[in-house]
């Protein structure tokens, strides 16, 4: 065990049934539903965390909307130095961004407003405070009309996440990461965080932090214990009561996850548990009553069915002592989670199709990726893909049937390929810090090739309009 490593014990040791845990899995499996990790926290202690190949627990995912939990926890420590009141207008931090009309529910605006999603908006302002061309977030966000009284009306608002970093950023002088450093990362063993910035360098707040499962679930711990770490408080346990309680009303509560209500950029859950999540399926699950956190990251739009899982399976194998360990059912549980995998499934490796196209280039008829050509170089145990367009070309190595990673301009990737068919090569590209994944379909019929791509999730069209392309030098 590393330093920074939570320390590590057997699930029954903890009153957790190894039956339990593998069933969940086997519930993952049987939906389909895609998840990159998961690392169960109990008593302290890692009972059980697996990832599925090629995502592996050296690399940090990015969390999406679970990003808000670190935003908020990071205002509960400014409040504590006396740096910020949750009481504070939101406009006396920006008096040079307000516009020239200022209405009275935007005046009322307060700090605590921000962090409940209870701005007053009608409609999350997000997409248009981050597309406006002007590239300044906090005078588009205090642009948009504020049609209700201001912590009487949740609205999921992105934006209002961004205020809350901008807010920090104007009283330290800091970066949100740079504030959090010495006062969350540092004393959580937290290395390599990044986070995406606006166009103005102010970290976006409501997405764009990267930290690996491990970060997540000692971020969830750190909530458990009432904001102590090792003995040393972080966070007023007042801050920790607030934040995960409910502050404002998001539904009518029933049997999904997302009406339960709202804290301080923190979800209520059902089972008097809170949770920060993100889209597709980064989640940090904290379970007071079984002194549990559950921490995931995936690449799914099955939120809620990832959450149900969670409680029909996990929840019920939690124990209140330690349990008899069966050595059998542990070894099974600890053989599938070796296994975990989510390799395309092969038809066939090779095809004599690889002699025809090898090393050809491949003019792309104009496409909205704007890529310009591809070709394709085939070896004993890869091929070599080359893509270009914009004046830039990238080289990806694809696995034959097993994963190779790459390193590219933008991502770090994890590649294979299979043939479908004898004139049918398929690309599996996985993006391991990201939930994303992308496949491509590589038609060949002569001289011609036609591209299909599809991704795993998207907030747009899964599928892109194929691809056509011809090779000059081609012969049969």
């Amino acid at each position: 065990m590393t330093v920074n490593q939570l320390p590590r014990s057997r699930p029954e040791e903890q009153g957790i049934s190894s039956h339990g845990i593998a069933g969940f899995l086997e519930a993952v499996h049987e939906k389909g539903i895609e998840l990159h990790s998961f690392m169960l926290v109990r008593n302290g202690y890692v009972v059980s965390e697996g990832w599925w190949a090629p995502y592996a627990a050296q690399f940090p995912h990015l969390l999406f909307s679970l990003s808000k939990s670190f935003t908020s926890t990071a205002i509960g420590m400014a409040v504590a130095e006396g740096r910020i009141a949750l009481t504070d207008r939101v406009i006396s931090y920006f008096p040079e961004e307000l516009p020239e009309d200022i209405s009275a529910h935007l005046a009322n605006m307060q700090v605590r407003h921000l962090l409940m999603m209870g701005t007053g908006h009608a409609q999350d302002p997000t997409d248009k405070v981050r597309t406006n061309p002007n590239g300044n977030w906090a005078a588009n966000f205090l642009a948009e009309p504020v049609e209700h009284e201001p912590g009487t009306h949740f609205v999921y608002n992105s934006a209002a996440t961004y205020m809350l970093s901008a807010i920090l950023s104007k009283v330290t002088g800091q970066s949100l990461l740079e504030y959090l450093q010495p006062r969350l990362l540092d004393p959580l063993g937290i290395e390599g965080a990044t986070w995406e910035s606006c166009p103005q360098g102010i970290n976006v707040g409501g997405w764009g932090l990267s930290v690996r499962t491990e970060d997540i679930a000692k971020f969830g711990l750190l909530y458990l214990n009432k904001g102590i770490w090792n003995g040393k408080r972080l966070l007023s346990p007042e801050w920790v009561e607030e934040a995960t309680s409910k502050q404002i009303s998001n539904g009518d509560g029933g049997e999904s996850d997302w009406t339960q209500g709202y804290g301080y950029q923190i979800w209520r859950c059902r089972h008097d548990s809170y949770r920060g999540d993100g889209a597709f399926g980064q989640f940090c699950i904290v379970m007071p009553e079984q002194d549990a956190v559950i921490a995931i990251t995936g690449g799914t739009n099955e939120l809620q069915d990832v959450v149900n899982l969670v409680w029909e399976h996990l929840l019920p194998a939690m124990k209140p002592d330690s349990l008899p360990i069966d050595e059998a059912v542990c070894r099974e549980l600890d053989e599938r989670i070796q296994q975990l995998s989510l390799s395309p499934v092969l038809q066939s490796t090779s095809s004599q199709r690889e002699e025809v196209i090898n090393n050809l280039t491949y003019s792309l008829d104009e496409n909205r990726n704007q890529l310009n050509s591809v070709s394709f170089r085939f070896e004993p145990c890869e091929v070599s893909v080359s893509i270009s367009g914009n004046s830039v070309e990238d080289v990806i190595r694809v696995g034959r049937g097993t994963w190779v990673e790459n390193m590219t301009r933008s991502a770090r990737i994890a590649a294979c390929f299979n043939w479908l068919d004898p004139d049918t090569l398929e690309l599996t590209l996985r993006f391991i810090e990201q939930p994303f994944s992308q496949i491509t379909r590589c038609k060949f019929e002569g001289a011609n090739l036609v591209l299909e791509q599809s991704v795993n999730v998207s907030w747009g069209p899964i599928e892109s309009v194929p691809i056509h392309g011809k090779a000059a030098q081609f012969h049969s």
